[in-house]
């Protein structure tokens, strides 16, 4: 960046030594414009990733167009070439967008929007691409992006030259209808129009396949990103603990993809608005009769287009204070609607408990209650809606008659052609609908301003639930690994999530080798200090050390069968091709599930096909399968019957013989499978501690 602000600061200074010396007021200003454009590119370096190259791309085009003016200037342009010679105000215009980019970098809306844009185009992963007639090839992510983004915002800025090109065709023809000239008129229709007409539906095409390429690309790396995130070392329990981002499934699947298409959408046509705003600005400035006040003699520079930029200025503020409480609405309204979605998720995920319970009443109470909330902020948002839409369709026809209700008297005095007339009536609307880019998508920016409000907490929240989390800069509970085989809790507080105290731990060994048990009354805080054990538990501080190198794994009451077929269930979290057939055969037969061995690939709801019993014994052989050294069993056979309990943990004994296990239970059939015991005993101030005993001395 610093290297291209040198080159645009010495054409600069090279544009105002042309100019002074030609006295060429263009000039001069070019070359003071490029200054300030240089101090941009200069500081750019400092600025987001997605706003850089919008800067970059702005700084190469000043210094092309700027040199192709001086150049016609000081006569050095290739004669022939004056047709395509850049017109004087281009790199002006051109330098006034970089200049914008590095000032709108300050606002806090755009640097939220440019912090969540800016990691895709920073990403350094290859991918493969493919952009015909070149071969399959392999690029940086981010890199493959900003060439995409580069092309779109260049293909962006021809299709508003040859807007502005079809805008003097129009002038020329409709002079041509009115002068009869049937010769001007066909030629204006076959080699002006088609020719352009042509080439401008030829670069929407382009541009539509290349928008394509990146918003889906862009989309599947942030989804993967905050879905990589959100799973990373536990942080999805911790968000969902601490309760500060709700429906994260949303905010990944649908926030994300919101987040680009709407980043996109306002990105790329405002910077079409902007550079039509512009260059239709400088017809409106260089014709002039649009100086002169209709009706009179008196003339006001630049009048029809103060004209269009008070009109439009006041219907944007008039259309901000209709439509601004419907950001805070639209947020709302996705926050129901997820719920309202949720809500059904959990009953198809709990159908057959409730079906036992009769509780399909209760269900359709909840759910209604839940689509009760959608319809009324619903309303709301309606009216708020209705309120904008009748400004906005209201604006909308005014739009079309100003320009000629101000032009009129000119054109009925003569003073104008038809074809100037519609000419400057264009150019004002087209000025008026640039400035007026705001109006007419009120609507969408404020479900815009929602989606990045989600994103933005929920990037928030994983980061609070990272720091949280084992080894995080926010962690008070310090799980550290130790030399040796003992797990050791030196000192310990945890808490529940509203921050009551409920377990304090001093001196607590679990000897390597051993099967512990660990019992107490409910509430008492036993699971809370298996996860804590597990570094999953954010609530509390203290210190455990955990041997070095040692695997553990941790089997819950209820367990998790995830979504496809019975070898995925059982190989989880290990990939379903980790274990061969005899594997995975054998360590069902051992748990008594030697009846489902030939469904291994069958692909079935298994968390609702599968009793208690069955799926407590599935999760039994994924830990004979994957042979941790540490096994922590939260009642993890609490469905089972006392018999088949005993018979389970005989083969846990006999197929880990080098595991340590630690148990949570309530039976007093438990303890002959056991060598250590440990009680929470309650203390004086409500909490609990756990104390080891001896197994004859337990009551």
């Amino acid at each position: 960046m610093r290297l291209l602000s040198f080159a645009v600061a010495a054409l600069a200074v090279i544009a105002l030594v042309v100019g002074q010396q030609s006295g060429s007021a263009g000039l001069l200003g070019l070359g003071a414009v490029g200054l300030l454009l240089a101090f941009a590119t200069f500081r750019a370096a400092a600025i987001s990733t997605f706003l850089r190259i919008f800067s970059t791309i702005f700084a190469v085009e000043y210094a092309v167009t700027g040199a192709g003016v001086v150049l016609t200037q000081t006569g050095l342009w290739p004669s022939g070439w004056e047709a395509i010679a850049p017109p004087a105000s281009l790199p002006t215009t051109i330098a006034v967008f970089g200049i914008l980019v590095y000032a709108i970098s300050f606002i806090p809306a755009i640097q939220r929007i440019a912090r969540l844009a800016s990691p895709y185009f920073e990403a350094p992963e290859p991918t493969t691409a493919q952009l015909w007639p070149v071969k399959r090839f392999r690029i940086g992510t981010g890199r493959l992006g900003v060439v995409l983004l580069t092309f779109l915002v260049v293909l962006n800025q021809i299709q508003v030259g040859i807007s502005l090109r079809l805008s003097f065709f129009n002038r020329d023809f409709y002079n041509a209808i009115q002068e009869k000239d049937a010769a001007g008129f066909w030629y204006q229709l076959i080699y002006v129009f088609s020719v352009w007409a042509a080439i401008s539906v030829v670069s929407n095409l382009i541009e539509l396949f290349a928008n394509y390429t990146l918003l889906i690309r862009w989309r599947r790396w942030m989804a993967e990103k905050f879905s990589s995130a959100w799973l990373r070392n536990a942080n999805h329990y911790r968000v969902s603990l601490a309760g500060t981002a709700d429906n994260p499934d949303q905010r990944i699947a649908e926030d994300t993809r919101a987040f680009v298409n709407q980043t996109y959408n306002f990105a790329l046509p405002l910077l079409t608005q902007i550079s039509t705003l512009v260059s239709f600005s400088i017809i409106l400035w260089s014709i002039p009769v649009a100086s002169v006040v209709p009706g009179t003699d008196i003339s006001i520079p630049g009048f029809m287009f103060w004209m269009a930029l008070i009109y439009s200025i006041a219907a944007t503020w008039i259309a901000h204070m209709i439509g601004r409480s419907m950001i805070s609405l639209e947020f709302e309204q996705e926050r129901r609607e997820a719920n309202f979605r949720f809500a059904m998720a959990r009953l198809r995920e709990y159908s057959e408990q409730i079906a036992l319970m009769r509780g399909e009443g209760a269900e359709q109470r909840h759910i209604s209650e839940r689509f009760g909330d959608i319809v009324w902020n619903f309303y709301r948002l309606v009216w708020a809606r209705l309120r904008l839409r009748t400004f906005t369709l209201s604006f909308a026809q005014a739009n079309v008659v100003v320009p000629y209700i101000l032009l009129a008297p000119h054109y009925f005095s003569s003073k104008i052609t038809l074809g100037i007339m519609t000419q400057v009536a264009s150019a004002f609307d087209r000025v008026q609908t640039a400035m007026s880019f705001f109006i007419d998508s009120y609507q969408t920016i404020a479900a815009y301003v929602a989606s990045i409000n989600r994103l933005t907490t929920f990037e928030a929240a994983i980061a609070q639930a990272e720091a949280q989390g084992a080894g995080g800069a926010g962690a008070a509970i310090d799980l550290a690994e130790k030399p040796g085989r003992d797990t050791t809790i030196e000192t310990l507080s945890l808490a529940l999530p509203t921050g009551k105290p409920i377990v304090q731990v001093s001196g607590l060994t679990l000897s390597a080798g051993r099967s512990t048990l660990v019992i107490g009354p409910s509430g008492s805080g036993k699971s809370t200090l298996f996860r804590a054990l597990a570094g999953i538990w954010p609530f509390g501080e203290g210190k455990i050390a955990t041997p070095a190198g040692q695997r553990m794994l941790l089997l819950p009451q209820r367990p998790y069968l995830p979504q496809g077929s019975l070898r995925t269930a059982l190989a989880y979290p290990a990939g379903p091709d980790t274990f061969s057939d005899v594997e995975i055969q054998a360590a069902m037969e051992k748990v008594k599930l030697g009846h489902l061995a030939d469904r291994l690939d069958e692909v079935d709801l298994w968390g609702q096909r599968l009793s208690g019993g069955e799926q407590q014994r599935l999760a039994v052989a994924r830990a004979l399968l994957a042979k941790p050294d540490w096994l922590f069993l939260d009642e993890a056979t609490a469905s089972l019957d006392e018999q088949l309990e005993g018979e389970i943990y005989e083969v846990i004994r006999r197929e880990l013989p080098g595991t340590s296990i630690v148990s949570i239970g309530h039976r007093s059939t438990l303890r002959a499978m056991h060598d250590d015991l440990i009680v929470m005993e309650k203390n004086a101030d409500g909490t609990f501690s756990p104390r080891a005993k001896a197994m004859t001395a337990a009551g």
